[in-house]
Order: C-alpha cells, then sequence, then structure tokens
C-alpha cells in the first residue's frame, strides 16, 4: 500500500498516476478530521492536454490502524510536527519519503523517533484550475534521497512511485539539491506572490529576474557558510527554465493567499534567515528576509 497524507493538488494528482499505474493506493486528509472516508473521483489534466481520471478512498488519522506501506508526505510542510506526531501514535511500518519544500522540514520526523526517512525535491507543479481539474506540469524528475536510511530501500521506493507522468529517481547526498530547490522556491514564493503574478514573470521581465538574481546571491552565500557550494549563475538559470516551463502557472504561496490558507514561507525565505543568523551571517539576507516577512504579513492578514 502508499499511502499519500497530504490531499492537495500534488498528493491528489500523484494518487491518480499511481493508481493508473497499478498501485493501491491510499490518501489521507493531514489536518480534517471530522470529515467522514469517501471515495473521490479525481482528473488530472497534463501538458499535452490529456487527462488521466480515477476514483481514491481518502481517509483521515482517526480511521487509520495498522499502516503498512509505503508512507508520501505530501502536505505542506508547516505541519510537519503534527503529523509526525499522528504517525508516531499510530506506528506505521514503512519508509517516509517528505515531498515538500524548505530546510530542515524532516526534524519532526527525527525527533519523533522514526528511521526510515527519506527527502524528495519536487520538480513539478500542480494546481487545481477552475472546474476542480488538477493541472499538473513536470519540469523533470523528481530527485529522492537519504535521509535516514539505506540505499537499497530508497531503490525500493522509487521503484514503486515512479511512473510515466511523474517520474522519479535517486539523488545522493540529497541536501546540495534540497538547498538548490529551496533558494529557486524562495525567489518563486516571495516575487510571485508580492507581484499578484504567474511564474513566467521571471523570463519575461528583466527587473524581476534582478530581483530575482538579488535573492539568489543572498542565499548562495548562506549556503557557503554551511557547507554547500553552490553557483549563482546555474540557480539563476534554474529559476529561468523553471519560469519558462511553468509560464501562467500560480506558485503555491500565491494560491494560498488567494484561497486564505497559511502558507510554507516559514521554510523558505525565513528558514534561509534564520540559518544565516545562526551562521552570525544575517547581513548577507537582507532582501531574502524582508519578502519573507512581506509574505509573512500579507499571510497573517487575511488568515
Amino acid at each position: 500500500m502508499i499511502y499519500l497524507i497530504g490531499a492537495g493538488a500534488i498528493g491528489k494528482a500523484l494518487a491518480v498516476m499511481l493508481t493508473q499505474s497499478g498501485r493501491q493506493v491510499l490518501l489521507v486528509r493531514s489536518s480534517v478530521d471530522q470529515d467522514a472516508d469517501n471515495i473521490e473521483n479525481i482528473t488530472v489534466r497534463l501538458p499535452d492536454g490529456s487527462t488521466l481520471t480515477s476514483d481514491v478512498t481518502i481517509k483521515t488519522f482517526n480511521t487509520l490502524r495498522n499502516m503498512k506501506g509505503i508512507l508520501l508526505v505530501t502536505s505542506k510542510s508547516y505541519g510537519n510536527t503534527s503529523i509526525a506526531g499522528e504517525l508516531a501514535a499510530i506506528k506505521p511500518e514503512g519508509p517516509i519519503v517528505l515531498l515538500q519544500n524548505g530546510l530542515d522540514i524532516e526534524q519532526p520526523f527525527i525527533d519523533s523517533g522514526f528511521n526510515s526517512i527519506y527527502r524528495c525535491v519536487l520538480m513539478a507543479t500542480s494546481q487545481f484550475i477552475a472546474d476542480g481539474t488538477i493541472q499538473f506540469k513536470p519540469v523533470a524528475a523528481s530527485l529522492v534521497g537519504v535521509v535516514s536510511g539505506n540505499n537499497e530501500e530508497l531503490g525500493e521506493v522509487i521503484a514503486q512511485i515512479d511512473n510515466p507522468w511523474f517520474p522519479f529517481r535517486e539523488e545522493n547526498p540529497i541536501l546540495y539539491v534540497v538547498w538548490k530547490k529551496v533558494i529557486a522556491n524562495c525567489v518563486f514564493n516571495s516575487i510571485c506572490p508580492l507581484l499578484d503574478i504567474d511564474n513566467g514573470i521571471f523570463y519575461r521581465n528583466a527587473d524581476a529576474l534582478r530581483l530575482a538574481r538579488t535573492i539568489i546571491d543572498e542565499c548562495v552565500q548562506v549556503a557557503g557558510k554551511a557547507g554547500i557550494s553552490l553557483d549563482s549563475e546555474e540557480l539563476e538559470q534554474l529559476v529561468l527554465n523553471i519560469s519558462r516551463s511553468s509560464d501562467g502557472q500560480f506558485i503555491s504561496t500565491l494560491q494560498d493567499i488567494r484561497n486564505r490558507r497559511q502558507t510554507e514561507i516559514e521554510t523558505l525565505n525565513l528558514a534561509v534567515a534564520a540559518q544565516a543568523e545562526m551562521l552570525q551571517a544575517a547581513h548577507l539576507v537582507i532582501a531574502t528576509r524582508f519578502l519573507g516577512k512581506m509574505i509573512q504579513l500579507k499571510s497573517k492578514l487575511i488568515l
């Protein structure tokens, strides 16, 4: 069995794709315990205009017992402390894979005593569109690496979750790629919501790209002090590639603000700022912190 914890656009899209690939799938709501279990018909629209549709069983934590299988955490990272606590009470048997954004998001699971934890760097965008359909766009294969566990089990996990529409591949060590994606996410999740604009802005507008370059340069310096050597030009190209491939789509933080939901900015810009402060380098992330604080304030004002 493959459990997907988090019934958002990524979790539901992956549930459909795994079902279409012949896997046994159960979708678990991470935040609503009072809803009854149900079966939902979910449709995913692919980049070529074709669609995938499957019936997916959806449960809540209070109806789960004897969990055995792969646990894919696709919910927002700010809920990880609560999810780790729920899972610790259930005592599931199987590896945990975090398909989430942010720095240090695995810590609640480590603190809860789990010893088989893997981290996925997502290389895809997914969002709900007007008719309830999910619009899904892969950018590249999503990368999965070991936090605590072993490469043999990692290979088994990837063999189970890899599929033609949402591909996965092994990447070790994963921390280098985590930092690259975090920095790209700091760009998209702070600038796009403040401009109230889609991801394509960076390849369409030179001023937006210059602001992105400022955030990239700041974060690269912090990563270097944390022992992760990154190249600013390579990261700028990554931002441009994501911008082109997801032109017209809206980053998750903008979707959250528009729908009056909590954002993940604390595990992105503000997490990098906290890391800088811990390294006595707070002066290096002036713009990154400021934009993160602006998103945090905007989020609080609409909740």
